[in-house]
């Protein structure tokens, strides 16, 4: 048996803070593989995409959609804080919703009025502006505040902050929990 596990924890200072058991770190770390973030690896998101595209057309016994460039270059300019897994999630979602030969990326990704938006604070048309890990930490924490809010503190469901960030429900428990945000009973 060869078990294959995934974290986005440095497991080795989990293990070593207590956190995590270490016999199990050690039994787990045969041959530990690095990955950086999709957005670290933005060549990347066209071949899965187009792999994602292929599998999930198979699942639902349809015809491939087309990816037009355009789309590859809108999918390839999202962060995917959720990674390959938000990406494919993305893509089965445009599968599920899309008619004809065409998969409709852009109704998803487009963020429309009723979207949370960033503070103007870290918003900058000035080129010589460099915003730093803080700020973009405190502005994805000031987003997921706004969301939870929005939705009254509900994070799954339709109506539920997950849904209007567009983003699996599990990472945005994961994105709150290392932000430090609690979730608040309605």
């Amino acid at each position: 048996m060869r078990i294959v596990a995934a974290t986005n924890r440095d497991l080795k200072k989990e293990a070593h803070s207590g956190r995590f058991r270490q016999d199990l770190f050690y039994r787990l770390r045969v041959f530990p593989l690095d990955i950086p973030p999709l957005r670290e690896r933005r060549q990347d998101i066209p071949l899965l995409t187009a792999n994602f595209i292929k599998l999930i057309a198979k699942k639902m016994n349809r015809p491939q959609p087309r990816l037009t460039k355009a789309q590859v270059d809108l999918l390839s300019s999202m962060d995917w804080l959720g990674n390959v897994r938000e990406l494919q999630n993305t893509i089965e979602r445009a599968m599920i919703l899309s008619q004809g030969p065409k998969l409709d990326l852009e109704a998803l990704l487009t963020p429309n009025p009723g979207h949370v938006r960033p503070s103007e604070s870290l918003v900058s048309e000035n080129p010589q502006t460099v915003v730093t890990r803080d700020d973009w930490k405190r502005l994805e924490k000031e987003i997921i505040e706004n969301a939870l809010k929005r939705s009254d503190y509900k994070i799954f469901g339709e109506s539920g902050a997950a849904s209007i960030l567009k983003m699996n429900p599990t990472t945005l428990l994961s994105r709150m929990k290392a932000l430090g945000l609690k979730s608040r009973a309605r």
